[in-house]
């Protein structure tokens, strides 16, 4: 779960932001909690000195007590890889904002269209940072399963059924619509009714693949020498 946190002194501008970033995290299929300050000082004696992570923070420059910049500046050694989103109405800000290394830099005066796809990039940059998953999400389920945890997937009727290191889980989808979704070179088709990643793939013997749970799955005579060729590649371009 994602920990995001909105700060501004003014508190009708935080809670709208904290409106936006929630409203972003469920397009996106992500979990996470966001935190309101409305004090500049709480956010950073929570971060120095009760040692509060956060993966994202949206932080207003011109607030009294401590400035954008200086929270920016400080909490770096306690949180060297939180993305932060500046806000602020002074364009001259942004240069300085690129020096600190800021993720992106939203002027107030088009925060409805800059700050929405701000959170999203920032939020798929994490995800991605920590490692691709793949997103179940139904009105009573949200399930994630990070892509080097999926041994294979097989066509289960009208579902996908996806085999994981945490066991089998079923979505109500094609297994063409998971493979457009995964989008990741390292699953490969080695039979119209199944997807293997890659790189649980141990060997290739006698027309199977053999794979490191221990899981021996067919490869049809039509997909074999292409798996032969995109293992060889994949590996040849990895190692």
């Amino acid at each position: 779960m994602l920990r995001i946190a909105v700060c501004d002194d003014d508190k009708k501008v935080a809670q709208t932001n904290r409106e936006i970033t929630e409203d972003c995290l469920k397009r996106c299929g992500s979990m996470g909690k966001v935190e309101v300050y409305t004090a500049s000082s709480n956010l950073f004696w929570d971060i120095t000195e009760d040692g509060v992570f956060f993966d994202l923070i949206l932080l207003d420059i011109e607030m009294p007590e401590r400035t954008g910049m200086e929270i920016a500046e400080k909490i770096k050694p306690y949180l060297p890889n939180v993305k932060i989103i500046f806000i602020t109405s002074h364009i001259e800000y942004a240069i300085d904002a690129f020096e600190l290394s800021i993720f992106r830099y939203v002027p107030k005066n088009d925060i409805e269209k800059r700050l929405d796809p701000a959170i999203c990039d920032a939020v798929k940059l994490i995800e991605l940072e920590a490692g691709k998953v793949y997103t179940i999400q139904t009105n009573s389920r949200f399930e994630k399963i990070p892509y080097k945890e999926i041994y294979y997937i097989e066509r289960d009727g009208k579902n996908a059924s996806i085999t994981a290191c945490g066991g089998v889980s079923k979505v109500r989808k094609s297994l063409g619509q998971v493979y457009k979704e995964l989008e990741a070179e390292e699953f490969i088709y080695i039979d119209r009714g199944c997807i293997v990643n890659m790189i649980h793939i141990m060997q290739v013997k006698d027309g199977m693949a053999v794979l490191e749970n221990g899981a021996l799955l067919p490869i049809s005579r039509s997909h074999l020498q292409p798996v032969k060729e995109q293992i060889n590649r994949y590996w040849g371009m990895h190692i």
